[in-house]
């Protein structure tokens, strides 16, 4: 049975047929299921699976949430997207798995989690991923930061607050600690959408802190929201270094306004720095102020003063002993990781998996953020050359046509030369099978190297 069609710009017909092979578009994946095999992804999921089905015909719950991992992976944007991976066979093999699951069978999954269950679950993927992570010399570099999931319906948490794109939409508030140095999402939680971004930030830090361990903190940065005594107390009290920006309110624009050395960093920057202890603190604390000299082809990133026209003002409160322009410039590197809650979103859909029950909902949010860790990982272990968005990596490495077929006994994958085929991905398969994946210090005994 055939059917044929006229191309749109030549008279020539082509014929339609069917075919009994299977075939997927994302043959490249096998590169990234590889990777997942030599960390032991598969018994580490299983062995922190917080609950077991007693149902001869339930699927296994590791299977679950890694389908529901490779559909956010593919560029699934709704629990309803994964179940175009359910005609997909030859992905179904790669995986090892007999079917994927249904939409309704991953949403299911996610609702027996409560709040004990997914610290069972995702505490120790997490530190299994820590585990791998090689420090750098001088400290992690810890960025703590928050966004906006808006949201459409009466879920658990969604609650009118801070939204800047649709004002007085109901909306949840995640928080996210960044270890910048390694593009690794260290810790998350999902919150109400009426929380100010400061809230709860200290005990967040604590469990931060916790998974990684303080000794290899070198640096906390953090922008306005954060910008909160007690938070300012807690990394004292743990002597952490921190770089904090700081809202103008009328007390630290007095303080702005009443600096008088003022250090040329450039043509247009100049630095300055006050000691002040602001209201309701209990000590002084050092601020740095950066002011911008305004021009008209190039819009300031700060506020500007009207006691002080024709510049713009940046503040930070810190208790680090750098020049201004040093901190001004350490600061500036954490604007790198507004670029990693982007791709948490735009790339990995990471605010679209939404249900009613809250902590269901958080413990998808976090399933992609063990994505997005992993992805990361993936690129470390290919010697990727510079580092690549998930969208990237997609297009580039995963989206690739091929054909499952059989030689004996044995199953072939044929990929496509028009997407690169083979030849392209054998360098991450050869960097992949040499890389010696790193371990962390404290689980070398002691006095080995």
């Amino acid at each position: 049975m055939y059917r044929q069609i006229t191309p749109i710009f030549r008279e020539k017909k082509v014929l339609l047929r069917e075919t009994k092979r299977a075939v997927t578009p994302f043959g490249g994946l096998c590169v990234f299921f590889e990777f997942l095999r030599k960390v032991g992804y598969g018994p580490a999921v299983s062995e922190a699976i917080p609950f077991r089905l007693k149902s001869p015909n339930a699927m296994d719950p590791a299977q679950t949430f890694t389908a529901f991992l490779i559909s956010v992976l593919v560029g699934a944007r709704r629990f309803a997207h994964s179940s175009l991976l359910r005609a997909d066979r030859a992905l179904q093999v790669l995986v090892g798995i007999r079917r994927f699951p249904t939409d309704d069978t991953i949403r299911n999954f996610f609702k027996r989690f409560t709040m004990g269950e997914m610290y069972r679950f995702y505490w120790p993927l997490w530190q299994w991923q820590i585990e791998r992570l090689q420090p750098p010399s001088g400290g992690w570099t810890l960025d703590l930061d928050s966004t906006v999931f808006e949201r459409y319906g009466r879920q658990e948490g969604s609650r009118k607050g801070y939204n800047p794109k649709k004002r007085g939409r109901p909306s949840h508030h995640p928080l996210l600690a960044i270890l910048a140095e390694s593009y690794f999402v260290l810790h998350g939680w999902l919150r109400s959408g009426n929380t100010a971004a400061g809230t709860g930030a200290v005990e967040f830090l604590k469990e931060s802190l916790a998974l990684l361990g303080q000794e290899r903190i070198r640096l906390v940065r953090a922008d306005t929201g954060f910008c909160d005594q007690k938070l300012l107390r807690y990394l004292e009290g743990e002597k952490l270094n921190y770089i904090v920006a700081v809202r103008m309110t009328a007390w630290v624009k007095r303080e702005v306004y009443s600096v008088r050395d003022w250090v040329p960093i450039d043509a247009y920057y100049e630095a300055g720095e006050f000691e002040a202890k602001l209201y309701g603190w209990k000590r002084s604390r050092r601020f740095v102020v950066i002011r911008e000299q305004l021009r008209e082809k190039k819009s300031a990133l700060g506020r500007r003063l009207l006691e002080i026209p024709g510049y713009a003002f940046r503040v930070f409160v810190t208790n680090c002993s750098e020049a201004p322009e040093e901190i001004w410039r350490e600061y500036n590197l954490r604007g790198d990781a507004e670029n990693r809650v982007a791709e948490l979103k735009y790339d990995l859909a990471a605010d679209d998996f939404c249900m009613k029950s809250f902590f269901a909902t958080e413990a998808a949010f976090r399933a992609v953020l063990l994505l997005f860790n992993l992805l990361s990982e993936f690129q470390r272990a290919t010697d990727m050359p510079g580092y690549r968005q998930p969208a990237t990596l997609r297009t580039q490495v995963f989206l690739c046509g091929a054909i499952l077929g059989r030689k004996g006994h044995d199953l072939v994958l044929h990929l496509s030369q028009a997407w690169g085929g083979l030849q392209t991905r054998n360098p991450l398969f050869d960097k992949l099978f040499s890389y010696v994946f790193p371990t962390s210090p404290k689980l070398h005994p002691q006095g080995s190297t």
